[in-house]
């Protein structure tokens, strides 16, 4: 389930919950977002089945959004990931190109993405997949299971250590 407390409504700016010692406020967080390197244990399940377990990961951080986190393409076995129509443009990070997350006979459809030739800043993701926690059966970093970022377009990992309120729910639009 989603942690949005802080939140003030109605839109307006919401008051960030302060930090307690080991965790991060997504408020500190930068804009343009900045990508760091983590040996962070990243284990995802779709279908009763492992699909990534890796310690080589980065993450995208962004004011107001839980971490993003980006995994290597040869992370996945073969056939998990299957070419899916469209795209989308961010003003920083450049195309993102979709993919069908596809194991033990399930399928997420446009649940991961990457981006092939990212902008200057972000090359780091260039070779890299993001998932979406919500359409995976689970998520988990270092062993701690996941909450996912509310809205239908943001892709954040929220655990323990990350206070916000989030951005992506109802009434966030305008921060």
């Amino acid at each position: 389930m989603p942690l949005t407390h802080g939140f003030l409504g109605g839109g307006k700016r919401p008051r960030p919950v302060k930090p307690r010692p080991g965790q991060e406020s997504v408020w500190d967080y930068p804009r343009p977002p900045r990508v760091e390197s983590r040996n962070d244990r990243i284990v995802v399940q779709l279908g009763g089945q492992v699909i990534v377990d890796t310690t080589n990961a980065v993450r995208v951080l962004e004011t107001s959004h839980p971490p993003v986190y980006y995994v290597p393409l040869d992370a996945f076995p073969a056939g998990v990931l299957v070419v899916a129509e469209g795209s989308t443009f961010c003003e920083f990070k450049g195309r993102a190109d979709y993919f069908d997350v596809v194991a033990g006979g399930v399928s997420a459809p446009r649940a991961g993405w990457t981006y092939p030739e990212p902008r200057p800043g972000f090359e780091a993701l260039s070779d890299r997949v993001a998932l979406y926690p919500d359409r995976m059966e689970s998520c988990q970093v270092n062993g701690e299971q996941v909450a996912f970022q509310e809205g239908n377009f943001y892709g954040g990992w929220i655990t323990r250590q990350i206070v916000g309120p989030f951005k992506g729910g109802p009434g966030t639009a305008g921060w």
